[in-house]
């Protein structure tokens, strides 16, 4: 394709050349004319004799022969490699002895998608999606965590004295047979994610029992209602508490369209589970707390920097309350 500042057209070289051979035009004539080299004027002049009109278009720069280029056999072995064992180019190129930049140019040539896009368990390529307005489908899921007992963990106290606290310690919040699926040594996140804005709700609740997950939904749409979001459909795995007949007449109660992933693909719900897996990185995990209580304290200030502050790689590095405008405390 010619550049923008180029001298001929495809119809700036048609009539180069036709007052070449059709006019009678000398060449030299011609190339001062249309402002080109002598060489280029009988380039095209030569090329309209032998294909016509036709030879006027442009044509591919690649050279009719490669020598240096990769075989075909080991191009093979590269696109096997990836498939069959989803290797990057600096492990494939490894394993046969190749460049990496040689494997990066096979793979590229081939159309091969980068690693981070496909599925790792199928190796198809991820279908990503967005729903078009705030409340259109929600996320919920639970997150079971381990509990900080006092005097810290092992990460704060060392294996041994950490083992010796948890053998300890009882949470005075809470009671010591609690209904449903609770345990003494664990806490659940309860998280609703709007897929379109990713503006999060968490609690910290004692089970995941189906009593615990519809009070969990109740709070969740009162909370997005405050800010003007009217949740539609919420997706789920297929947990306990989403099966059961009370999460089913609470979501009618409340007007939203429940639907459950399929078994086994945790991935349909992947906006929930990568939130999931930030908030332990950046909250759950980011520091050694001394005592459960310091750590769910400093909860609601990392929702807060989450949904108004901290830059979201889906939203092109805007927080999460950038698509909701009304938001009130974005600015806080």
């Amino acid at each position: 394709m010619s550049h923008r500042n180029a001298p001929l057209t495809s119809t700036g070289r048609l009539r180069l050349a036709r007052c070449v051979v059709e006019d009678g035009w000398p060449v030299r004539r011609a190339a001062e004319r249309f402002q080109v080299s002598h060489t280029t004027a009988a380039r095209w002049a030569a090329r309209y004799r032998q294909a016509g009109e036709a030879g006027m278009a442009d044509r591919s720069s690649r050279p009719h022969r490669s020598p240096a280029r990769t075989p075909t056999r080991t191009e093979r072995r590269i696109i096997g490699l990836r498939v069959s064992q989803r290797l990057g180019p600096a492990r494939i190129a490894w394993r046969l002895g190749l460049p990496p930049s040689t494997v990066h140019k096979v793979l590229v040539r081939y159309g091969c998608p980068k690693l981070a896009c496909l599925d790792r368990a199928t190796a198809v390529p991820v279908r990503r999606y967005e729903r078009d307005y705030p409340g259109e489908l929600v996320h919920v899921d639970v997150k079971k965590l381990g509990c900080i007992p006092d005097g810290g963990g092992h990460r704060i106290a060392g294996r041994q004295a950490g083992n010796r606290n948890r053998q300890t310690h009882r949470d005075p919040a809470r009671p010591r047979k609690v209904p449903g699926r609770a345990n003494l040594g664990y806490s659940y996140l309860h998280t609703a994610l709007d897929d379109h804005s990713r503006l999060a709700y968490t609690e910290i609740l004692a089970d995941e029992g189906k009593g615990t997950a519809v009070a969990f939904l109740r709070r969740a749409h009162a909370w997005y209602a405050s800010l003007g979001i009217t949740i539609e459909r919420v997706l789920s795995d297929n947990g306990g508490c989403y099966r059961s007949r009370h999460w089913a007449d609470a979501c009618a109660e409340l007007g939203i369209t429940h639907k459950r992933t399929r078994p086994y693909r945790p991935q349909t719900n992947g906006k929930v589970e990568r939130y999931h897996r930030t908030l332990t990185d950046e909250w759950a995990y980011s520091r050694p707390y001394a005592t459960e209580t310091q750590r769910r304290a400093a909860l609601p200030g990392w929702l807060h920097i989450y949904n108004n502050h901290r830059g979201h790689t889906a939203l092109r590095g805007h927080p999460p309350a950038s698509r909701v405008t009304n938001l009130s405390v974005q600015n806080n």
